[in-house]
């Protein structure tokens, strides 16, 4: 009887913690009863797709073809390899037939339009910074752009990282679901640099330390590491004096931003040449709010990537 009775206990807790699990990974999404009518301003959304690098990543070809949101990039990772999706306007093959809240949800939640979590390979833990009118107004400029009808393939992940439902685990990690809140301590262009460079301009995505499950580390945060495709080493970008950026002025880091050019007289290659096509379209202030936030950053240790870093 007693084993019996423990039995029982043990199928209850077992009942309870699967309940509780499936109830604090589900996907939460927006939705569009939460999105009140509004014009969108189109200047603002492009100048989001710019700071965001929607072309690096969903553009065939960036340099040539950078509204040409079709897709196919392959992004090979210890995790898998993940494809990067069509997001142009074709109904079937990219995101033309999404709603805005669909869009939203999956810019600030990291959920797909099928209800599904999305992998943070979409950089959804930076966009979850972004204003809500901002991330609208860039899914109304996108809905401007041409269609492209070719289908990308789905990402190849192994188990147990294609179980996508653990990915509500890692988000109660790594997800905080916090929006940008400006300091009122700085000037409004530092709050602007912050917010454009920690939000849509994700630069901590690929400039920072990751641990064992894909998160980035606080005290790596900036501070360079491993490209995740495996080719190199990202660059320190914090205030560092050894392998950072403590040398480098607020012109230095403008000119990087504009032109590519590096304080060493080289200029950056491979994909910050690709985001450096994307921050030279923005405004010259734009750009400084950047170089004047990324001063401010923490010195943390890393490694300096080279002489073109």
């Amino acid at each position: 009887m007693k084993v019996l009775t423990v039995l029982k206990l043990a199928v209850a807790a077992l009942a309870v913690g699967l309940a509780g699990a499936f109830v604090v990974t589900s996907p939460k999404v927006i939705a569009s009863s939460a999105l009140p009518a509004r014009t969108a301003d189109l200047t603002n959304g492009e100048t989001l797709f710019n700071v965001g690098g929607c072309a690096s990543c969903h553009a065939a070809d960036p340099k040539t073809a950078p509204l040409s949101l079709g897709g196919g990039y392959e992004l090979k990772t210890g995790f898998g390899t993940f494809v990067v999706p069509n997001i142009s306007t074709s109904a079937k093959a990219g995101i033309g037939g999404w709603s805005e809240a669909e869009f939203v949800t999956a810019m600030v939640k990291g959920v797909g339009r099928g209800g599904e979590h999305l992998y943070p390979a979409f950089p959804y833990t930076s966009y979850q910074r972004m204003r809500i009118e901002d991330v609208r107004d860039l899914f109304a400029f996108m809905k401007t752009l041409p269609a492209v009808e070719t289908a990308t393939k789905p990402h190849a992940i192994g188990f147990p990282f294609n179980i996508r439902r653990t990915l509500g685990f890692w988000k109660l990690l790594f997800l905080d679901g916090k929006t940008f809140e400006p300091d009122p301590t700085r000037s409004a262009l530092l709050n602007r640099g912050a917010y454009l460079v920690e939000g849509p301009g994700h630069c901590a995505e690929c400039h920072s330390r990751r641990n064992i499950l894909g998160g980035i580390t606080s005290d790596g945060r900036m501070a360079g590491g491993p490209n995740p495709e495996g080719k190199g080493f990202i660059p320190n970008i914090s205030q560092h004096p050894a392998d950072g950026l403590a040398d480098w002025t607020v012109p230095d880091l403008e000119y990087l931003l504009a032109k590519g050019g590096t304080k060493s007289g080289a200029f950056v290659a491979d994909e910050m040449e690709d985001v450096v096509g994307n921050t030279a379209k923005l405004s010259a202030g734009d750009r400084r709010a950047m170089a004047e936030y990324l001063k401010t950053l923490p010195p943390r240790a890393g490694r300096r990537a080279g002489p073109a870093s």
